[in-house]
């Protein structure tokens, strides 16, 4: 692996928290013990090949801005060689011990599937070499099922069977190759499974179409014995104006009325937890309650701007919401907290992947110790649990099992003159909250 791609920046260092180097981990240490784990067993940092290594950093109104002195811009195999060693150089720098892609990140889209393959193939090799020289590790892979134009309508909702079995060969490829690096779980991301107008669309046999796509993935999965999570990434809207995996919710009711739900965990992004009308922690509460968190996009947008910005995720109230979230739900085994996320047009040097980078991990360093720290000091769980008090008397543990009926709650109903309330304190608990941050 060559070691050019960022010359004059070494491995981040350890620094104190008022010191002024301009490039140090504030918080961030991967070996101190937060709730019995360390904190990169807690964190589980992944870096994304495609804001990393193939964003421009263009918009819809510039060209690309970003610096990348090891692209030539080619996609020949040469090239894809290169970027795969400098991302495996900024991941040591950088300190992250795994990373994603889509397999079209890594290899480029050829005339043929086949060739394409071929592609994929040549540069796994080259990706388990720089796995086995530095021990990072995969944490999910993904297939590309959005930007080609054979795809303009859909992967596996098309309304062209030729698409939709283009679409399931390239996933069966993908499913091979995050096998074959070791991936920890695999991520299908719906981007244009969805619609534009209803005027063209049979709804009904799209999501059909859609649940019949994945129990042909689970059936594969099982044949070559991939032991990876998978996972369904859910999203509103964008590109498309609806999407079938609209939020936690939608995909927790797909999954279960086709039957699918043994089979898959959800990885929350908080930029979509936003463009569906939620907070992440939101999502994230959803997915503990239902035991269906697996793994975090971390990122972040500007609120009112209305679309998906991908930001560096860097405000440690948000961190901290999210961290109470998944320490509650008994933290990451697959999953991880992955980078989807890219730098501003404006911070086009290659020292500011590093900035940004470090900016987010000690940003979730710093969330995962107030968590934590808000867990040990117990007033908010005690909290919840006296509000809820009421329903561990006898007749709410029959409540909760199912066995109360409604006449004999009207008859409770009927004597009662008093209705007990108490004041749900939030500003109370949100102080307790940022005096931990």
């Amino acid at each position: 692996m060559a070691q050019d791609a960022f010359p004059g920046i070494e491995q981040v260092p350890f620094v104190e928290r008022d010191s002024h180097a301009p490039l140090g981990f504030r918080h961030y240490r991967p070996d101190e013990i937060v709730e019995g784990k360390a904190m990169r067993d807690q964190l589980r940092f992944a870096a994304c090949y495609w804001h990393t290594m193939r964003n421009g950093l263009a918009d819809p109104f510039g060209a690309a801005t970003a610096r990348m002195p090891w692209d030539d811009g080619s996609d020949s195999l040469d090239n894809c060689r290169r970027r795969a060693d400098a991302f495996f150089e900024f991941l040591h720098k950088c300190r992250i011990d795994f990373y994603c892609f889509h397999d079209r990140d890594i290899a480029p889209e050829r005339s043929t599937l086949a060739e394409s393959n071929a592609a994929l193939d040549e540069v796994v090799r080259h990706l388990e070499s720089l796995q086995q020289a530095t021990g990072k590790r995969l944490l999910w892979g993904t297939a590309c099922l959005f930007a080609h134009p054979r795809y303009v309508s859909g992967a596996a909702t098309s309304p062209r069977i030729e698409v939709f079995a283009h679409a399931a060969a390239q996933v069966k490829k993908a499913i091979e190759v995050t096998h074959r690096l070791g991936g920890e779980g695999y991520v299908f991301w719906g981007g244009r499974e969805g619609y534009t107008t209803l005027l063209n669309t049979d709804l009904r046999r799209e999501r059909e179409h859609l649940a019949h796509f994945l129990h042909m993935a689970v059936d594969y999965k099982k044949s070559i014995g991939f032991k990876g999570q998978f996972y369904i990434e859910p999203k509103p809207r964008e590109p498309s104006v609806h999407q079938y995996d609209s939020d936690a919710a939608a995909c927790l009711a797909f999954l279960r009325e086709f039957g699918l739900l043994p089979h898959f965990k959800l990885n929350i992004e908080t930029n979509h937890a936003t463009l569906a009308g939620h907070t992440v922690e939101h999502e994230l509460a959803v997915c503990r309650a239902t035991g269906v968190l697996g793994s975090v996009d971390a990122n972040s947008g500007t609120d009112n701007c209305g679309w998906d910005t991908d930001e560096f995720p860097t405000d440690p109230r948000l961190t901290t919401k999210m961290m109470l979230e998944i320490l509650a739900a008994g933290g990451f085994t697959t999953g991880g907290l992955n980078f989807d996320a890219k730098r501003r047009r404006e911070s086009f040097d290659p020292v500011d992947l590093f900035h940004a980078h470090v900016a987010g991990m000690d940003a979730f360093a710093r969330g995962l110790k107030a968590a934590a720290a808000i867990r040990s000091d117990g007033r908010i769980a005690a909290f919840v649990r006296a509000r809820y008090a009421s329903w561990d008397s006898e007749l709410g543990r029959r409540i909760e099992a199912g066995d109360a009926t409604l006449e004999e709650l009207e008859a409770l109903a009927l004597h009662r003159i008093d209705w007990p309330v108490e004041s749900g304190r939030q500003e109370m608990l949100e102080q307790i909250m940022h005096d931990r941050i």
